[in-house]
């Protein structure tokens, strides 16, 4: 299988399923893939899918995670973002890689932390998902204990709160309550596709200050 994987060649936008995959396997897999690659990984029920995003799917995951940065940054909240890390648990047999996740309240806890082990370490508190090609697994966010899930598709913003350990969407986060982040961020990721990219964020930052003064 690992010779396999070396050998194949992905097109953007494209997925490829293994079934029957055991912990064992996903774990070489991991590894022979390296992380200095462009697709990402998810594993649930002995299935891994490696998908290939999308150019347009990383501009619109760089975009609205600066715009979240820029949040927190200017409701000076301390943050410590990931990025695409691969967070997996072995006794839950299930893996992911986000298009990128942030600590927030335990942001302390795995600060300058250059590897995350979740049987020690918490789970992010918060992960965004781009669907351009519609692959988020929310049932392995889910039983990892992500408290919030963001997940954008076809121009939209839906987010999803962690209650009683299942996902309810929710109009706001609770991490910005009484913010309309789900009418406000996409908004600004359209603009920026106009206006350009500094404009965009120089806005939204006065936006932001506007509606906690």
């Amino acid at each position: 299988m690992l010779l396999e994987l070396k050998r194949f060649a992905l097109p953007p936008g494209q997925r490829v399923l293994l079934k029957d995959v055991t912990w064992q396997e996903f774990e070489a897999i991991l590894q022979d893939l390296g992380e200095e690659r462009s697709s990402r990984i998810a594993y649930e029920n002995r299935t891994l899918e490696i998908m290939a995003p999308l150019p347009e799917h990383e501009t619109r995951k760089v975009l609205i995670g600066d715009l979240l940065k820029a949040l927190m940054e200017e409701l000076e909240v301390e943050f410590w973002s990931l990025g695409s890390t691969t967070f997996k648990n072995e006794f839950m047999g299930e893996g992911i890689e986000p298009d990128d996740c942030f600590y927030i309240e335990n942001e302390a806890k795995v600060r300058g932390k250059e590897r995350i082990d979740l049987k020690i370490d918490p789970p992010p508190d918060l992960a965004l998902e781009i669907d351009v090609t519609s692959r988020t697994h929310p049932s392995i966010y889910q039983n990892l204990g992500v408290s919030e899930l963001w997940r954008f598709y076809k121009g939209k913003l839906k987010i999803y709160v962690l209650r009683n350990g299942e996902y309810l969407e929710s109009e706001f986060s609770p991490h910005f309550p009484n913010l309309p982040l789900t009418e406000v961020i996409p908004e600004y990721r359209d603009r920026a596709a106009t206006e350009g990219r500094n404009k965009t964020m120089k806005a939204f930052r006065a936006w932001v200050k506007e509606h906690i003064n």
